[in-house]
């Protein structure tokens, strides 16, 4: 076991800067649950815990780097609120699109996402339904962000997300092999009374604008999440990680 120094620290508590992440290449994971889901997955560079939880998980977790420290020890590295017991700071690993995805299995596009909380519930509704590639345009919130990993709960495991820096471009180069593109709009056609392959790309839009225009015409299905009852007023729109569990919740229902 090791000490840890204040540069180390110091490394640490920058990382909830996405420049920091980029330039140390390194990503932060909190709490018990996300470390324990997610050790096997990453390369851990640090391990600080303390003694009482080492311990107790002294057979779930084989480190080389670890160090222990005193509950007010790590919250002067923790950014939480309620000090976790554990922290692991992973290697972000290298990130290789597949020039495949969307020609047999389905694939999610996130257009300009831009909150953290609902970029990690839409890479766990990801996880929960199979959907283990996500696209996203380099505006959309960094999927290493602390709050992007602890509201995961784990999933950032299983799924990758390929940032792009022309989100449009790139639909279109997947349109032109007749890759369905899909894409939810209020002036599109109901999901449940349309056909929808077990292929293809979902794309979803900004909070608070939806889908840009220029990836608007790369959608080939424009789809319609609608309310009901159809003549009442309800809310403007749907939260989009909402609307991208109810989308692919319809998407899944029909391979049963």
């Amino acid at each position: 076991m090791a000490q840890l120094t204040n540069a180390i620290r110091k490394d640490i508590r920058s990382l909830e800067k996405v420049k920091s992440r980029r330039e140390l290449g390194l990503f932060v994971a909190e709490g018990t649950k996300c470390v324990l889901d997610t050790i096997d997955y990453f390369e851990c560079k640090y391990l600080i815990a303390t003694k009482q939880w080492l311990e107790a998980h002294a057979v779930a977790v084989q480190q080389d780097r670890i160090y222990p420290l005193s509950h007010g020890e790590m919250e002067r590295v923790s950014r939480l609120q309620s000090v976790p017991e554990v922290i692991a700071v992973y290697r972000i690993p290298e990130n290789i699109k597949p020039s495949t995805l969307g020609e047999d299995d389905l694939v999610v596009a996130l257009d300009c996402v831009q909150d953290p909380g609902n970029l990690g519930t839409i890479i766990r509704v990801c996880d929960w339904m199979g959907v283990k590639n996500i696209v996203a345009s380099s505006d959309t919130a960094d999927m290493y962000n602390p709050k992007v990993v602890q509201s995961t709960m784990g999933s950032i495991a299983r799924v990758t997300i390929h940032y792009v820096d022309n989100l449009a471009g790139y639909l279109h180069t997947r349109a032109n092999k007749n890759i369905p593109i899909y894409g939810t709009f209020l002036s599109g056609k109901s999901i449940y009374n349309n056909d929808l392959a077990a292929n293809g790309i979902i794309v979803m839009g900004n909070e608070g604008r939806g889908i840009s225009d220029a990836v608007a015409r790369e959608v080939t299905q424009r789809l319609l999440i609608p309310s009901y009852p159809s003549c009442s007023a309800t809310a403007e729109s749907l939260n989009v990680a909402i609307a991208t569990a109810i989308t692919l919740s319809e998407f899944r229902r029909r391979l049963q």
